[in-house]
């Protein structure tokens, strides 16, 4: 698949900003966090910038932007307007529990059931978004059990990197919320790296001989190319990155994404909060770097159906 970076944008933006938003929604009421109203306004205004950055970018990639709101009406069937009405749905608790923590300096009571609600509605929103993706048995490598918890793994980790950077920012040194750090990250890094695991070992069942139904008289070739110049399916669905080339991206993910930013996070339960600061902005930056090559590679590496009608053997 052709990589949209509208998309990457915005799965890259919202995830750590809805990841953020579910630690300070469950982790606000509980008193871990400052409850100055500083600290919320810095906190939950990050993670609602985000998240409305990345939703705002995710429109670029229609053709008609101005009529996304249509989306919205369809969600009995698709979970790309499910995304939508959830993820309009959370600035409501998010903004109730916004208003007690930044203007009340309240987290408890009825801003403390905000908090919860505008946590849960964000993992709903994260679930809804990955369905859009593993909902699709056309397309392989998004078709498989993995492609949701690693969405959700990504945000909570990056989620957890602002954090820590946020409280390190306002002069709160901890050792818990680097280990949640550490934590998060480790937990997406398992699941990404079973997730290629899964994508590069499952069987191939589609086939130029199903697609056609033509397998019963033997092997199938096309005669002719399906057209004489690319076009639109050939440049969206059939986008295809050299396995070299993905294997040197999925260190550099691997690396930029889960190992420099565990490593740093390590470091932070030895360092005070000077040094500790430096060390969050680094893993903040190099999290972003690694999940950006990391959501790349998530479209790249994809194949659509479709191209078995363009010369694939199997699919």
């Amino acid at each position: 698949m052709h990589p949209a970076y509208s998309v990457i944008i915005f799965t890259t933006a919202s995830g750590a900003g809805y990841g953020l938003l579910i630690w300070l929604g469950l982790l606000g009421p509980l008193g871990w966090v400052p409850q100055t109203s500083a600290f919320g306004f810095v906190g939950l205004g990050l993670a609602l910038l985000l998240i409305t950055v990345g939703l705002l970018s995710s429109t670029a990639h229609l053709g008609h932007p101005e009529r996304a709101w249509r989306a919205l009406t369809q969600w009995r069937t698709s979970w790309l307007s499910r995304e939508g009405v959830a993820a309009i749905a959370t600035y409501v608790p998010a903004g109730l529990f916004g208003i007690g923590w930044v203007f009340l300096e309240r987290t408890d009571g009825l801003f403390a059931l905000m908090g919860v609600l505008a946590a849960a509605l964000a993992i709903v929103t994260l679930i809804c978004t990955g369905m859009i993706y593993a909902s699709l048995p056309t397309i392989r490598a998004w078709h498989q059990p993995f492609v949701v918890p690693v969405y959700i793994a990504l945000a909570l980790a990056t989620g957890a990197l602002l954090l820590t950077f946020l409280l390190l920012l306002f002069g709160v040194v901890t050792t818990w919320a680097p280990c949640l750090s550490i934590i998060t990250v480790a937990t997406a890094w398992g699941l990404k790296t079973a997730s290629w695991a899964h994508v590069d070992t499952a069987e191939r069942t589609y086939t130029i001989e199903k697609a056609t139904g033509l397998g019963r008289f033997g092997k199938v070739r096309p005669l002719e190319p399906p057209h004489t110049q690319p076009n639109y399916v050939m440049r969206e669905m059939g986008y295809q990155i050299g396995r070299k080339h993905a294997q040197k991206l999925r260190r550099i993910a691997l690396l930029c994404a889960f190992l420099v930013p565990g490593l740093l996070s390590l470091l932070m339960l030895l360092a005070g909060q000077i040094f500790g600061l430096l060390l969050a902005i680094l893993a903040v930056i190099s999290a972003a770097i690694g999940v950006l090559v990391e959501r790349w590679l998530f479209f790249a590496e994809a194949e659509h159906v479709s191209m078995l009608y363009y010369g694939r053997e199997a699919a």
